[in-house]
């Protein structure tokens, strides 16, 4: 079982149970070469989705999961592997997660990573033609960030572009760029980055979207400024809307982090984190604003 405040968690991934090349195996024999496409260079696609355990009713409710199958597609399709919605339609991918998190008797929330690997040895960077496998676990959901907010730089890494390597695509090896940046921040003392485009517009965290909030209204950067298009982003703009509040859809600049009344991460691992600090700027007061409040409790909830 999992505590409330999510910190004490039994699930041990480490003796679980994976679903590999669309069979169940130990986790620990869901291997692939040293000598394959994602070790050498990083091509496969994924998407996490979160798995809630409802103490109330004794079941496993996942989010958005056909939104998760659906973003896996268009990675897919997005990268040219052959077509993953021919292959696992949604029936066949919402009957795998099922019968995966049955089999590892899972009764505590937690994180489900699916992802689509190329499937070859020394097969150079082609991509047409070769054989893909679909594989996905399931790991303790925890606490990505601290729950009271998080201190955070902007990255001297510059986020890469959709004409070189698209995000909102979800591809292993674009997050060779992420790490730079994320481990630019901890060694710096921070314990998150923020990233900017090569206008020096604002993008998203190594791996969450952003929201800014400046005189009431909500602001996010735009789908086209090189972001992932993240269902959870989608879940909290949809959530602005019910409750009435402004928002607005739009570059932001790296001053206006420095002038912002609240900022927040998003994601599926992230959920809703306030953003204390940018450069050593406290944000507002440095804790967590009224809106961001409402905003997490309202995904909580959801």
């Amino acid at each position: 079982m999992i505590s409330a405040d999510l910190n004490y968690i039994m699930f041990d991934y480490k003796t679980s149970i994976a679903l590999f090349r669309d069979e169940f195996v130990p986790f620990g024999e869901a291997r692939v070469s040293i000598a394959s496409s994602p070790v050498l260079y990083g091509l496969a696609v994924y998407t996490v989705f979160n798995v809630v355990w409802d103490e109330e009713t004794n079941r496993l409710q996942a989010f958005r999961l056909r939104d998760h199958w659906k973003r896996l597609c268009n990675s897919a399709r997005i990268m040219g592997f052959a077509d993953f919605a021919e292959s696992h339609p949604y029936v066949r991918f919402e009957s795998q997660m099922k019968d995966l998190l049955k089999r590892n008797n899972v009764q505590e929330s937690v994180l489900v990573r699916a992802s689509i690997f190329i499937d070859e040895l020394i097969a150079g960077t082609r991509i047409a033609g070769l054989k893909n496998s679909f594989s996905a676990y399931v790991y303790p959901m925890g606490q990505f960030y601290k729950k009271e907010g998080v201190h955070v730089c902007v990255s001297t890494w510059r986020h890469v572009e959709d004409d070189a390597i698209p995000a909102r695509a979800k591809v292993n090896g674009l997050y060779v760029s992420n790490s730079l940046m994320k481990n630019e921040a901890l060694l710096n003392g921070y314990d998150e980055a923020i990233c900017l485009d090569r206008d020096g517009h604002v993008t998203e965290g190594t791996v969450a979207n952003i929201f800014m909030v400046r005189g009431g209204v909500l602001i996010t950067p735009n789908v086209t400024s090189d972001i992932l298009e993240g269902i959870t982003r989608d879940t909290i703009i949809t959530l602005i809307r019910h409750l009435n509040m402004s928002l607005e859809v739009r570059a932001i600049d790296r001053s206006e982090l420095y002038m912002a009344d609240e900022l927040f991460f998003c994601g599926s691992s992230a959920r809703v984190t306030a953003i204390l600090s940018v450069d050593k700027r406290p944000v507002g007061r440095g804790e967590i604003g009224p809106i961001t409040q409402k905003l997490s409790e309202a995904y909580e909830a959801l």
